[in-house]
């Protein structure tokens, strides 16, 4: 079952039971937040028809998915208990806040961003209490830009639910049932790395072409799932053009990959050779 699926799978350890509804720890459960946020923190249209808007909708905590030095991934159900046939899950990205991270992010991403609002920005510079969940807030609403643009682009990413303050919903990519697992935990076919390779350019062209680079790409932030390949963390994602560093990161975003590549048997995964394709894209 993937995230696309819309009716939930029974025998599935995270599937909820609503015979047994009432037993749930109340901690773990809220009232789906889709109504309660504004319509721009809601992911674009046309919408997957597995995304629940129900008003009646419950959401339930299922448990931590992956610990990250900046946000936490959680699995979250969304379902009605009026509609048993309806419910999907999905992964809840939850940045914490900088006193809680165990690592913080290079200026140079931000090149080239501006704050809606000058206290905040102030706010942020002092590192004051307020402009450390300013900060934090920046970082989630940063992603949740970058994901409904490529979303919109038709490139290979979560579709992002929702955001409210400094939680993204998004969809939770499952290979039969499971979390995908990222690309660097795989061990391709040549067939099948090679077919890897030629998606990651494609996406990286159309990104280029869209004039922003991904900046922290590797194995480590590309789920496999199946024969596709999915993009995810892009928080720091840089405008090409905009950011005095955008060059050198989609040059480091080209040698991530391609050394990887290289390193599983691809040959013809070069840098250099990519860099200057998608050079070839950009202008």
């Amino acid at each position: 079952m993937t995230s696309q699926d819309s009716t939930p799978d029974p025998s599935h350890p995270f599937a909820l039971d609503w015979t047994t509804y009432d037993d749930v720890d109340d901690g773990a459960q809220r009232w789906s937040t889709w109504l309660s946020v504004e319509p721009l923190s809601r992911g674009p249209e046309p919408r997957p028809d597995w995304v629940v808007t129900s008003q009646g909708a419950v959401d339930t905590e299922l448990g931590i998915l992956k610990t990250g030095k900046e946000a936490d991934v959680f699995l979250l159900e969304r379902a009605d208990p009026l509609e048993p046939d309806r419910g999907v899950v999905m992964a809840a990205k939850r940045y914490r806040s900088a006193d809680h991270r165990t690592f913080h992010r290079s200026a140079g991403y931000t090149e080239g961003r501006a704050m809606k609002r000058s206290r905040d920005e102030r706010a942020v510079k002092r590192k004051s209490t307020f402009g450390r969940l300013v900060a934090s807030g920046e970082w989630a609403a940063s992603e949740w830009d970058a994901l409904k643009r490529l979303w919109s682009l038709g490139l290979p990413v979560p579709y992002p639910v929702q955001i409210d303050g400094t939680e993204i919903l998004m969809e939770w990519i499952t290979v039969d049932g499971d979390s995908a697992p990222r690309l660097a935990q795989t061990r391709p076919e040549p067939a099948l790395l090679a077919s890897y390779f030629d998606q990651l350019r494609d996406a990286l062209a159309t990104m280029v072409q869209a004039g922003v680079v991904h900046g922290d790409l590797s194995a480590y932030n590309i789920l496999a799932a199946g024969e596709r390949l999915v993009i995810i963390d892009l928080p720091q994602i840089v405008d090409l053009v905009g950011n005095v560093n955008g060059f050198d990161y989609l040059l480091r975003d080209c040698t991530n990959i391609c050394t990887w590549f290289r390193g599983k048997g691809l040959e013809g995964a070069d840098e250099q050779e990519l860099f200057g394709d998608l050079m070839a894209h950009a202008f």
